[in-house]
């Protein structure tokens, strides 16, 4: 295969995951290019099955040489792909039983509003503190950074702020405008997270938005800075609040988990954990919950106690607080997602029938 045919061949792909409404592209060895749509897989019948040359030739295409170095080096890459202007893709290079593989995620081109994504606007108060933590929480491809984009273009287009983020690799591109936006791409414009998150205290920045906190160190300076006088945004691989709040505590060594709880007291403003459901009338639409810090909240973490903060949750909707349980069935009760759907997603699926009433 020819290196011309080879990006022809991606070109088109490129293209029909835009027509197609897909949210990623899978090139595997011995299955057909596959799409996802929707959260379901596509095979794409009509394109042969993929030899090992085939995702090596697509593979180096993307790549380049320099990138393809590092692949070979440590057997799987991050890296942004810019499609004739037209697509950003978030690409996922990496070898499987001696194969390469390729995932790709589309990063749409428009930056949308809390409203247009059905998220609940009391998200947008958190732009309007001058420091703090903010975490956006959930599995993978559940559009935490979608929610994330929405939150830091308020404060570009209503703010006069200099913002700063760390991401791995560059998702939205933000078109600055009352804001002084600096996005930086780890391995490219800075070591890694740890080190461009330490520059931030140096870099006159009012608010940061960092891609994942991954350890000790990127938590750690994140708290820090939350502490003084940045306001922060994040994402965690975690379930939801109680079990966020426990993740970043047990990252400590026992004899330090005492001051983080205070420090977490004081720097936490909210965590929103968010899950695309699969909408009766296809597409998807995000069940969120929303946990806004209170004197209660800020008690529970500081004792320990963070088993409690579900209850806090389930009391506190005049503050805006919501669960993911009561996010499901309004949903439900409106028939935007069948009781099925809504059960599967469910914390509590014993208890959710009573929600449904």
């Amino acid at each position: 295969m020819g290196t011309v045919h080879t990006e022809q061949q991606i070109k088109n792909l490129m293209r029909l995951v835009a027509q197609q409404g897909a949210s990623d592209l899978h090139l595997v060895v011995g299955r057909h290019p596959t799409l996802r749509v929707d959260g379901r897989l596509f095979p794409l019948n009509q394109d042969g099955i993929l030899t090992p040359a085939d995702t090596q030739a697509m593979a180096d295409v993307i790549l380049g040489e320099e990138k393809k170095k590092k692949f070979l080096a440590e057997g799987q890459i991050d890296l942004s792909y810019n499609f004739e202007d037209k697509a950003r893709f978030r690409v996922n290079i990496f070898f499987q039983q001696g194969y390469v593989s390729v995932a790709m995620r589309l990063i749409p081109k428009e930056i949308r509003r809390l409203d247009e994504l059905n998220m609940p606007e009391v998200l947008y108060d958190f732009t309007k503190f001058t420091q703090g933590l903010v975490l956006v929480v959930g599995p993978v491809g559940h559009g935490k950074s979608t929610t994330l984009a929405a939150l830091i273009n308020e404060i570009n287009h209503n703010q006069e702020k200099h913002i700063i983020t760390i991401e791995d690799p560059i998702e939205y591109i933000y078109e600055q405008d009352k804001s002084i936006i600096n996005q930086r791409e780890v391995y490219q414009d800075s070591k890694s997270f740890q080190s461009a998150l330490k520059a931030v205290f140096r870099e006159d920045a009012n608010v940061v938005l960092v891609g994942e906190l991954r350890d000790l160190d990127s938590i750690s300076i994140a708290m820090t800075g939350a502490e003084t006088g940045h306001l922060i945004f994040a994402t965690l691989h975690t379930n939801d609040a109680a079990q966020t709040i426990d993740r970043i505590i047990d990252v400590f060594p026992s004899h330090q988990q005492n001051q983080v709880r205070a420090q977490l007291a004081n720097s936490l403003l909210g965590v929103i954990s968010q899950r695309l459901v699969p909408k009766v009338d296809g597409g998807r639409i995000p069940a969120v919950e929303i946990m806004i810090k209170n004197h209660a909240i800020e008690n529970l973490i500081r004792e320990g106690k963070t088993y409690q903060i579900d209850n806090i949750i389930e009391t506190g909707s005049d503050q805006g607080m919501v669960t993911m349980d009561k996010s499901l069935a309004d949903f439900a009760r409106r028939g935007i997602i069948s009781i099925d759907t809504a059960v599967s997603f469910a914390k509590n699926p014993g208890d959710f029938q009573s929600l449904l009433r």
